[in-house]
């Protein structure tokens, strides 16, 4: 399900090599790992985030990767070795970074041009309170299962439901769970996702073997997810619905509200539905928004600039502020435009730095060949690959060597104890691909939090189907229910 938009195709991931280092004991390995986890836990908790200032993730990352780099000095790991490492791991996260700009230029160009201020418009009539939050996860899943995208997702349907919820009066950490969620159920299933693929590529089954299998464990926890959402839209309070109508004659005052706004949105779902590259379907819903604003919101675009395409490059590149009459509305309408995403894209930078001197010392593998050694159950096998997964998302910051790394160690593992391959597969999905979005520092998660504007911290307890995601398919290892054994599997 995997992010869907990253570099390396599930080919490349599927060959990429796995670092060994036996000069490197388990202790030595975790060094790195205890110090960035604890520094960081620090940060959050009492230095409220701000330790080093507003780049101190990145500089405890920085500070993670200086101590792997000297533990690996002492185990013989020469600078060359690791500078290579670290310069495949920024390479693969060069159409992310890409991918990030043009996130930030489509929304300060759907901002401009009326389309965001149209989905709130028609959201805020359509979408009642007590049905907002299913209803997210519901639409969410839809489009990233026919996209088979969840960052795409995020960036055209998930920034407007957050919208529609802010102004609703609803929690916006509920509002990104609920869009999170369905957006990784939606992935996750999708035949189109890169991570959907990739699982079973490693684990050596087919692609709607995976599917079919998965849905065992993935529709159960999809429908525990609703059922939480429902809840909570009944138990919450919200205070949007009373100003409703103000905020609706705030936004048509301010734009020209039209159906034919949806082209845009529409152009971009069709080109990823067509398969076309994300950088492309994103590139052409910058360039028809920027069309739309010249054409539908003369006022806005006039009122904020002296040239039509100086109001349009600063869009896209720089913060954008449109000011209504109603003061809740004003913090929606902005848009930080490319540089707006500087942060996440440093953040993402100083994380792969971090995985890439850590898998160059050897200690990615080290870790998970000890978690692998000590798997003598069938349930303790499934337990060490969830662990192994999840420390990765941790370490490596990366999806791709959540899934890559556990993959290719725990394959023979597997197969010794008589266990068909879509159990493996299976299991990386459900640990591997929806937990990345939990760690603030990996890509996954510093990408959704900066585009859907909430705090991995704060949206990281209604993030329901993904943390919820391993407890079931341990739970399913425990009672050992749909472990198809190696002679049935065919």
């Amino acid at each position: 399900m995997k992010d869907d938009d990253k570099t390396i195709s599930k080919f490349k991931a599927n060959d990429q090599n796995i670092v060994e280092n036996t000069e490197l004991n388990i202790w030595e390995a975790l060094i790195p790992v205890v110090i960035l986890i604890s520094l960081l836990a620090y940060n959050i908790q009492f230095a409220d985030g701000v330790m080093l200032g507003d780049y101190s993730n990145h500089i405890i990352l920085l500070i993670g990767g200086v101590i792997a780099a000297i533990v690996g000095f002492f185990n013989k790991v020469s600078i060359h070795h690791i500078g290579a490492e670290i310069w495949e791991n920024l390479k693969s996260v060069f159409v992310p970074i890409l991918i990030l700009l043009l996130v930030g230029a489509l929304a300060g160009t759907w901002l401009i041009s009326g389309v965001i201020p149209a989905m709130v418009y028609y959201g805020l009539q359509v979408l009642n309170p007590s049905i907002f939050l299913p209803a997210c996860v519901v639409i969410c899943a839809i489009i990233s299962i026919a996209t088979g995208s969840s960052w795409t997702t995020s960036a055209t349907v998930g920034i407007a439901l957050v919208g529609i919820g802010s102004a609703l009066g609803i929690n916006t950490g509920m509002i990104a769970g609920a869009v999170i969620s369905g957006a990784y159920f939606g992935d996750k299933m999708s035949p189109m996702s890169d991570t959907t693929n990739l699982a079973p590529a490693l684990a050596g089954t087919d692609l709607f073997t995976h599917i079919k299998y998965m849905s065992l464990t993935t529709v159960p926890t999809v429908i525990v997810t609703l059922i939480i959402f429902i809840i909570l839209s009944f138990t919450s309070d919200t205070t949007g619905a009373t100003d409703l109508t103000n905020q609706l004659n705030a936004i048509a005052s301010t734009f020209n509200i039209s159906p034919w706004l949806f082209i845009v949105p529409g152009i971009v779902i069709a080109l990823v539905l067509l398969k076309a590259k994300p950088i492309v379907a994103l590139t052409a819903g910058v360039i028809s928004a920027a069309i739309f604003a010249v054409i539908f919101q003369t006022e806005v675009v006039n009122s904020l600039g002296d040239t039509k395409f100086g109001v349009i490059l600063t869009a896209i590149v720089t913060e954008t502020q449109v000011t209504t009459d109603n003061e809740k509305l004003n913090d929606l309408f902005s848009a930080g435009g490319m540089l707006g995403m500087l942060w996440t894209i440093l953040l993402i930078i100083s994380a792969m730095i971090f995985g890439g001197i850590m898998d160059g010392i050897g200690a990615l593998a080290r870790i998970t060949k000890v978690l692998l050694s000590v798997a003598t159950s069938i349930f303790g096998l499934f337990a060490s690959t969830v662990i192994s997964c999840l420390g990765l998302n941790i370490a490596a910051s990366d999806q791709y060597l959540a899934i890559v790394i556990p993959g290719k160690m725990f394959k023979q593992a597997f197969k010794d104890k008589g266990l068909a391959p879509e159990n493996l597969s299976r299991t990386l999905e459900d640990s591997g691909t929806v937990t990345s979005v939990l760690i603030p520092w990996n890509t996954c998660g510093a990408y959704q939090s900066t585009v859907l504007g909430v705090d991995v911290l704060d949206y990281l307890v209604y993030a329901i189907f993904n943390w919820l995601s391993p407890f079931t398919t341990l739970l399913f290892a425990a009672f050992n229910l749909k472990i198809k054994q190696l002679s049935n599997s065919k």
